[in-house]
């Protein structure tokens, strides 16, 4: 049986996966007959890279897809396409109102991926701007406190400078008193 897969490649922790079209029975990362996209995980929303069209000839052709690339085949519209196909081929549908159909559906679904990395974008600029603004009052904080211990020591200082002046003017009458002593001896 043919089955639509993913592929595991990058780096160990970091992978990265091609959607490949393989035999059933094939080793996971071996021998393929197709490849038809790649996907990354790691990237918000996922990174899906894939030739639709392909796609959709696999799975029209009875290519069965794993859980997770059926996921991705939905989210992509593929999954959609292959619907509408069915119904055109059974005579539901004209082509044009299948085309019409999933154009529909595609706006929408773009409409909905655009304004979510919009709300992400926001929040991460809401969060960063929040965070800046939490440094900067912890840095006013610790400004006010240097300030406030350099304005002690200044005063610490000039009191000490004060207490050396009130004791040499005391030392100089001492020396004084003990010159007249002496000279009077």
């Amino acid at each position: 049986m043919v089955r639509i897969r993913l592929a595991r490649r990058g780096r160990k922790k970091k992978p990265l996966y091609d959607v490949v079209v393989a035999d059933q029975k094939a080793p996971r990362d071996g021998r393929f007959i197709e490849k038809i996209g790649t996907y990354n995980p790691h990237t918000v929303p996922a990174t899906i890279v894939l030739n639709e069209e392909r796609a959709l000839k696999w799975v029209l052709d009875g290519a069965q897809p794993t859980d997770t690339v059926r996921a991705m085949l939905s989210y992509r519209g593929v999954m959609l396409r292959k619907h509408l196909e069915i119904g055109v081929r059974k005579g539901a549908i004209t082509e044009d109102q299948a085309t019409q159909k999933f154009e529909e559906w595609k706006s929408t679904k773009d409409a909905k991926v655009t304004a979510r990395m919009d709300q992400l974008s926001s929040d991460k600029e809401a969060a960063k701007k929040a965070r800046l603004d939490a440094e900067a009052q912890v840095n006013a904080k610790r400004a006010e406190a240097l300030k406030k211990k350099q304005e002690e020591a200044a005063k610490a200082a000039e009191a000490e400078n004060a207490d050396a002046e009130g004791e040499e003017g005391g030392d100089a009458e001492a020396t004084a008193e003990t010159n007249e002593a002496e000279n009077a001896e």
